[in-house]
């Protein structure tokens, strides 16, 4: 039986890990760890420039991949590949700096969420948004969430307007 805190496999090491002290990946939903196998997998593209069908190939032969929401994995990693200048167009007027002095775990994590405010409309905006943060605190540097909480919260009311004002005027927005 193994250990959840042991890894049986060892990541490449270029690929991001997780920080100690997250939660145990035995409690994550199955959309969560897809969203952390899309990280993985968005890394390798972005640094790499390896071809999302050849990182599909890797990634899905990581340990824990099975407890992943799959078709969820896969809308993220080939949605945000075939979308990435779209993407990127979205985000950069939101940037106080540029692409090249974005931290690639972060413009994955950023991609991950707009790409779900658009096309994911069954996940509340709220929930894109806990789980980017989320993801930027595991695996990118140290105040990194605060960047992707600003980047992502100053496009919902773009993105998901409706659901934004809904929550404004209900009290619940930020």
């Amino acid at each position: 039986m193994n250990d959840p805190k042991t890894p049986t496999e060892t990541p490449p090491a270029s690929a991001p890990t997780a920080a100690a002290g997250t939660r145990k990946s035995s409690a994550k939903p199955a959309r969560s760890r897809s969203r952390e196998f899309a990280l993985q997998a968005l890394y390798q593209h972005i640094v790499g420039k390896n071809e999302a069908s050849d990182i599909d190939a890797f990634t899905r032969d990581l340990s824990g991949f099975h407890k992943a929401d799959s078709a969820h994995y896969d809308a993220l990693l080939y949605g945000c590949t075939e979308q990435a200048q779209e993407l990127d167009a979205l985000i950069a007027p939101r940037l106080d700096r540029s692409f090249a002095e974005i931290s690639p775990i972060e413009r994955a994590i950023m991609w991950i969420g707009v790409y779900e405010m658009r096309h994911c409309l069954d996940v509340p905006w709220r929930v894109v948004l806990n789980e980017c943060i989320e993801l930027a605190k595991d695996f990118g540097g140290t105040d990194g969430h605060k960047y992707v909480n600003a980047v992502l919260n100053g496009l919902a009311p773009d993105l998901r307007s409706a659901e934004v004002q809904a929550d404004r005027h209900n009290g619940r927005a930020q």
